[in-house]
Parts: structure tokens; C-alpha cells; sequence
């Protein structure tokens, strides 16, 4: 059948795999792998991914971050160890959270917290984080609306969200790229620019940054703060 496989089927594929996960991030932690496939598969320079998380580095002490997915922890090398955030890595497989353990404690950063979580059901409370960054994973995900309201639900008023994903409808090469990824069940439904916008939108953020570089787009949007 080339039916896209069944969503809950994606998400246990996700949990479970060790061949796509581990793939994923060997070649996202080679920044000159990422670079070449990035160029060759998406049309995208890489290097703006890269620069995105380094902006980590400028967050102050005691921030609340949540991280998800944070894969094998490529989000890591944006922070510094006398940082001393609030850092909550999370994600649906033990392989990656695994991974970024072991990556946390390569890089010397000991105050990350790692949780097995589902995006579309995150076991955290209300407005508890200032920050959720989500990179290169949202095309991964069953429902992206449903992630993305999840992720706007625990940011306190005034919080941000900020990530990356590959969107649809960027161009011939790349959709092929997306169908093919969908078929082998490893991509979810995923969302065009404009529909990755209105998602944002209808989440209740504000204040909306989208920009596409080939099929990676990255965006940033904040919550309202209270009145």
C-alpha cells in the first residue's frame, strides 16, 4: 500500500526505532554531513540551524527551557556549562534521551534534566517554561498543530517558542524528498510556510517570525502576556 502509515504507527515508530533515530543524529551533530545533505536533499544551508541554537549560549541564568525533541542533544553545543539553566531535554524515545545524556555529560553540562515525553501530551503544567525550542522535529510529528499548541500551553505569558522543521510544498526535488519520508513512515503529515504560520497563530502566540530556506523552515512566536 503506499498509504501513509497510520499516525499512532509513526509515533511508535519514533519510540521505538534505533536505525532512523541514531541516523538522524550522526548526521546532525557532523555539521559537514548536514551541510551536504542539507544542500543536496532540502536546498538549505545548514549553517543558519547551527547559528539558530547557538543563540542559546545568551540566555540568562535560571531560564526555563524545554527542549523537544532534543534527539541526541544537538541543542547542547548552543550552551555553556556555567549557564546553569532550568534545561528540561524531553522526547519520545529512550535511544535519543540516551543519546543526549551521554552528550550533556561529553559537553560537561550537568544540570539538564532529560524526561520521556509525547509532544502531543506533555506531562508539564501551565506557563512553567520561558522557553521551548523544537528543532528540526516537527515533521516528524502526527499532528503538528497539536504539538505546537502543547508547546505554546506550558510557556509562561511573555515565553517563546522557537524551532525549525521541514515544510511542504518547497519545491519538486524536495517534496519527493518529503513523500518518500512519509512512505517510509518516518515523516508525519508536516505543514507548508503558510500553514506552519496559521498553526502558530491559532495557538494563541503572537508575534510570528516564519522564513523558509529551501524545505527548513525556521520560526519563532511569543505568548501573549498577561493583561
Amino acid at each position: 500500500s503506499r498509504r501513509l502509515r497510520s499516525m499512532p504507527d509513526l509515533r511508535e515508530r519514533w519510540r521505538t526505532s534505533r536505525l532512523e533515530a541514531t541516523a538522524y543524529d550522526w548526521a546532525v551533530e557532523h555539521e559537514h554531513v548536514a551541510r551536504a545533505l542539507g544542500q543536496l536533499i532540502w536546498g538549505t544551508n545548514t549553517s543558519a540551524f547551527y547559528r539558530d541554537i547557538a543563540r542559546l549560549a545568551e540566555l540568562p541564568f535560571g531560564t526555563k527551557v524545554l527542549d523537544i525533541p532534543c534527539g541526541g542533544g544537538v541543542a547542547f553545543r548552543g550552551l555553556r556549562p556555567e549557564q546553569e539553566l532550568h534545561y528540561v531535554a524531553a522526547d519520545l524515545s529512550p535511544v535519543m534521551l540516551r543519546r543526549a545524556e551521554a552528550e550533556a555529560d561529553h559537553r560537561g553540562i550537568h544540570w539538564i534534566e532529560f524526561a520521556e515525553a509525547d509532544v502531543e501530551a506533555l506531562p508539564f503544567e501551565g506557563a512553567m517554561f520561558d522557553m521551548c525550542v523544537t528543532y528540526t522535529g516537527l515533521h516528524c510529528f502526527p499532528n503538528p498543530p497539536a504539538a505546537i499548541r502543547e508547546m505554546a500551553r506550558v510557556l509562561r505569558p511573555g515565553g517563546q517558542l522557537r524551532g525549525s522543521t521541514v515544510v511542504r510544498r518547497a519545491g519538486l526535488r524536495q517534496e519527493m524528498f518529503v513523500r518518500a519520508m512519509q512512505l517510509g513512515g518516518v515523516f508525519g503529515p508536516g505543514l507548508s510556510l503558510g500553514e506552519l504560520d496559521s498553526a502558530l497563530s491559532a495557538s494563541g502566540l503572537v508575534n510570528t517570525d516564519v522564513r523558509r530556506d529551501g524545505a527548513l523552515a525556521y520560526f519563532s512566536a511569543g505568548k501573549p502576556t498577561a493583561p
